[in-house]
């Protein structure tokens, strides 16, 4: 959510902020606006597909400094849009910023755009380095609040409607948390070490607009506009007040109207007063449906009926929202251990997708349209029980299969296709293996829907490490399935990375019961060198960088499918460097003019066996 304006004007104004030293205390941190904030680093690329390397290494030294400096903390995600899908709209509207911010990147502009697999990253990263989190069900903004006034502690966010919540232990804004600046002591000093920070005081916000309730905010939110309530429905009153300042609505600016309404609300002693005033400025047949939409907008500022204390106690999370909308116990308690992505309870819930844009060749077919097939058996198991719960529905009468509406790019325009669910092998379609019986089909069926949905045998992926079968397997359905067709060097140049992360993974975390290997470590110091010379050609291949989306596409397909069968192939580590996009482009660009960068790994003879099995089994 957000509050239109209000981070500007508060931010402008700056005394509306005490100072804080933050330590040895609880943190409840806003996981979705910490990740944006990590990886939109300044020297991030955001052309090539994302550095997951480098995300997961802001991501640790993040948590290392909060636990340097005695912060204990507990990161809330964001889930799905809803049941009631109140913010489609915004949503909309956000991908087609995006869609915006990824055609100036492909045509050399500037500008920031999240990598595809930014968030898998970071679930998988919080997982190894063992930071409690969870993903609520929906927003999460009420069930942060709700927890962080139940431990008394602040908020972490950079999402304007912390200003609005009350909270007890008060909101950092991410942007004046100043954990970078922290030195960690070589020994603990007499004090400690702590974060500068700066803490929103509602106290002083209000204290400015002369007796302005805090109770009031929530309204205020509420009719100046946020990602649920757009300004229309309540024009008519800003046509017709004379706010104070002299700003009725029209050009005086976004912040002068916001500063009139907070003074006119400043009269009232509580919001139902308030109210009844805004109504007498609509016409009567307007006023009860006004009524409704600001009384239950409010709502979105009161406390959560979900309590997080509990999951982070015992793994518990009980939502009544998911109970009302028929989610099995399985994928809520998966869902909410960050184990199924929101795109699974979107599908789920309301049929419906938002695939996120990369920066690709807007002359081309979206990316995502590689990876149908995949979404087609993950829409194909999340819904081939809904004609029992659906008795009028047109799918139960004819028998078809069920249709989600995917939101993708259409050239340089946000458009909603409507895909059919992929008819499903006899094991699945029995009625013994309902949704919320899934995990109780045999996990070797699981696993052959798994293969076959990629059009790989679980012979041919053997000779490889098992934590690497799912993206050999993931670029073999890539090789398949793209369009135009990928090239030697492409696939080459993707290889060599996956084996440069196993190269890594076991110089700097060596398995303790295997010798270490002088070879390798010869030939990791040569990848070292040959990743730090300084590359001249800055040249960017927009047909390359296509079909590196491609396979991020089909990977981040790959991976949800198998969450959702149970994972019957180990989950890859996204947090490593499985995908450097700089490194790819940078070794598709060398091997085209000097061949012999394939022979990067030639010290090391595992690792340059590991290259030609990779090879051989994809072309094969």
């Amino acid at each position: 959510m957000g509050v239109q304006g209000l981070t500007g004007f508060v931010e402008e104004r700056g005394v509306f902020f005490t100072e804080l030293r933050v330590r040895d205390t609880k943190l409840v941190i806003d996981g979705s606006s910490l990740y944006h904030r990590l990886c939109f680093a300044p020297d991030a690329d955001f052309r090539r597909g994302g550095d997951y390397g480098a995300f997961a290494a802001a991501v640790r030294d993040f948590f290392g400094v909060l636990r340097a400096c005695g912060v204990a903390p507990f990161v809330v995600l964001d889930g799905g849009r809803g049941a009631e899908d109140r913010k489609l709209p915004t949503l909309r509207g956000r991908a087609a910023e995006q869609l915006r911010a990824a055609h100036g990147l492909s045509r050399g502009a500037g500008g920031c755009l999240a990598p595809l697999l930014t968030r898998e990253a970071f679930v998988q990263a919080l997982g190894r380095l063992g930071v409690p989190f969870v993903q609520c069900f929906a927003e999460a903004d009420r069930e942060i609040a709700g927890l962080a006034n139940r431990w008394g502690c602040p908020v972490l966010s950079l999402d304007s409607d912390f200003f609005v919540f009350d909270l007890a232990g008060g909101y950092c804004p991410l942007s004046h948390f100043q954990w970078q600046s922290v030195r960690i002591p070589a020994a603990a000093a007499p004090q400690g070490c702590f974060v500068p920070a700066r803490c929103f005081s509602a106290e002083r916000f209000c204290g400015h607009f002369g007796s302005l309730s805090k109770a009031l905010l929530p309204l205020f939110a509420v009719m100046h506009g946020n990602d649920f309530v757009g300004l229309e429905a309540l024009e008519a009153f800003f046509s017709k007040v004379r706010l104070p300042r002299g700003c009725a609505a029209g050009r005086g600016g976004k912040h002068l109207r916001l500063q009139g309404l907070l003074n006119w609300l400043a009269q009232f002693a509580e919001p139902a007063e308030a109210v009844d005033n805004v109504l007498k400025y609509l016409k009567k047949h307007q006023r009860e449906e006004i009524r409704e939409l600001l009384c239950t907008s409010m709502e979105d500022y009161a406390p959560s009926d979900v309590n997080l204390e509990d999951f982070f106690q015992n793994g518990s999370y009980e939502c009544e929202a998911a109970r009302k909308a028929d989610v099995p116990q399985w994928v809520l308690d998966a869902f909410a251990k960050g184990k199924l992505a929101p795109f699974v309870i979107n599908a789920l819930i309301l049929r419906s997708t938002f695939l996120r844009v990369q920066v690709e060749n807007m002359q081309r077919p979206s990316a995502h349209s590689t990876a149908l097939p995949i979404r087609q058996v993950i829409y194909g198991l999340l819904l081939r029980v809904s004609h029992s719960s659906e008795d009028a529905s047109p799918s139960k009468q004819t028998n078809e299969l069920p249709v989600v509406c995917e939101f993708d790019r259409c050239q340089k325009t946000l458009k909603k296709t409507f895909v059919q669910a992929a008819s499903l092998p006899p094991d699945f379609c029995d009625d013994r293996f309902p949704l919320d019986k899934l995990m109780e089909v045999p996990v070797s069926c699981r696993q052959m829907l798994f293969l076959e949905t990629l059009g790989v045998k679980m012979s041919s992926l053997e000779p490889i490490p098992s934590h690497l079968q799912l993206p050999v397997a993931v670029t073999c359905y890539w090789i398949r399935c793209s369009e135009p067709k990928v090239k030697l060097n492409q696939l080459k140049a993707l290889l060599l990375i996956i084996v440069s992360e196993e190269l890594q993974r076991i110089t700097d975390d060596p398995d303790p019961t295997v010798l270490p290997a002088e070879d390798d470590s010869v030939a990791y110091n040569k990848f070292l060198k040959w990743k730090e010379k300084n590359w001249q050609n800055n040249d960017f291949d927009l047909d390359a960088a296509h079909s590196f989306c491609q396979w991020q596409c089909c990977l981040q397909m790959g991976l949800y499918l198998n969450q959702l069968l149970g994972t019957p192939l180990s989950e890859p580590d996204l947090s490593s460097r499985l995908y450097t996009g700089t490194l790819v482009h940078r070794l598709y660009q060398e091997l085209k003019s000097a061949p012999s960068v394939e022979n990067l790994f030639l010290l090391s003879p595992k690792m340059a066996q590991l290259y030609l099995v990779l090879l051989n089994t994809v072309e094969s």
